[in-house]
């Protein structure tokens, strides 16, 4: 009997989205002749039914577009705005699942995503998931697709606020995505010559970032790229979040989750004055946002997404579920949901990059 498989995009877009429906639509059809469904807009798409074929010509055309054709939202499965109240549809995403006599549900997501196809499979669903965000912190798979391309975007940044930079003597301090990992900030602070990099897993000292500027200007280089991951917090604020953790009702920990791109451009905003003041040099902010998240694909990110879409069409085949499809060196393997929902891959603080960017000379401010 053939299979009908679903799939949908859900969270943050992310380049390589497409890639990899592609990559599942054309191995689920062409190689195995099963038929496959897009839901649009994330969760949101298959609790509201609304659906569109992924078949023939609706995949050509689409691997080197950024976004994704589907749509996505970061809607909960168990927490879903509707009418104005937050409810758990859970029981009618699992009766339009049947409805649409689904064998298999595709996510194409990256931490939030796992841990609500996680809910789905226990509901009783079959589920397959690819692990996609330009953060790279998904557990248990070497890298995601979306990152290679907004590693490029955001090292092509800093590349060209160096000669700015350079002009005017300035500090100019750049905000790189990553939420709570430094993955992003990390690889682009080494690959664009950031002379300081700060990460969420190393707390910095505000004193100890203005002192290695202020020894770059002493050797003649009054000038200085500060690369900042957008979770990255000085020692002071650590301490403040991990005593504010402790306390689950505490209103700044509240604030943070409701609105974190505000909190985390202040916190951008203060730490470039700080430099400012402590250093006698001007300093300027520049928040990439949400620009390293769209334009077209890089080509490793291309390439990984077909990778694991088509290796997610061979386990559908064979009729395994509840599995991620991590990338491990050239393979693809499949990794338990359970082992990865609720898991966050952040960078060790020993980790080869790390210790690379300290031989060069790269300051941490620790």
């Amino acid at each position: 009997m053939t299979q009908t498989i679903g799939i949908l995009t859900s969270g943050g877009d992310t380049p390589g989205l497409n890639a990899a429906i592609r990559g599942v639509g054309k191995a689920c059809v062409s190689h195995y002749g099963m038929h496959i469904i897009g839901f649009r807009d994330g969760f949101r798409g298959l609790m509201e039914n609304r659906t569109m074929v992924l078949e023939g010509e609706a995949l050509s055309g689409i691997l080197t577009q950024g976004g994704t054709i589907l749509g996505t939202s970061r809607d909960k499965p168990h927490k879903m705005p509707v009418n104005g109240k937050v409810l758990d549809m859970t029981e009618t995403i699992v009766a339009n699942y049947h409805a649409n006599h689904l064998d298999c549900l595709v996510c194409l997501g990256g931490g939030g995503t796992m841990k609500n196809a996680l809910r789905l499979q226990q509901a009783g669903l079959n589920i397959v998931t690819l692990p996609k965000t330009i953060d790279n912190d998904v557990a248990l798979t070497e890298t995601t697709f979306g990152f290679d391309t907004a590693l490029g975007i955001a090292t092509d940044a800093i590349d060209r606020l160096h000669s700015t930079a350079h002009s005017h003597h300035r500090i100019i301090v750049v905000e790189i995505m990553g939420h709570r990992a430094g993955w992003l900030a990390l690889g682009a602070g080494i690959a664009g010559g950031a002379d300081v990099i700060l990460i969420p897993e190393i707390p910095y000292s505000v004193e100890a970032v203005a002192q290695a500027i202020k020894e770059r200007k002493r050797k003649g280089k009054p000038f200085s790229i500060v690369a900042v991951a957008e979770g990255a917090l000085s020692q002071q604020e650590f301490e403040v979040q991990q005593a504010s953790s402790a306390r689950k009702k505490d209103k700044k920990a509240k604030e943070i989750a409701a609105e974190p791109e505000l909190v985390y451009a202040e916190r951008t905003l203060r730490l470039a004055h700080q430099l400012e003041l402590l250093t006698g040099l001007e300093a300027r902010p520049t928040i990439l946002g949400h620009l390293q998240r769209g334009g077209t694909p890089s080509a490793a990110d291309r390439l990984l997404a077909t990778r694991l879409g088509t290796a997610a069409a061979d386990l559908i085949n064979a009729r395994q579920y509840g599995f991620m499809v991590a990338a491990r060196g050239e393979s693809s393997v499949p990794v338990a949901l359970e082992e990865v929902a609720g898991q966050v891959k952040t960078v060790p603080p020993d980790h080869p990059w790390v210790a690379s960017a300290r031989g060069v000379g790269t300051s941490f401010g620790d």
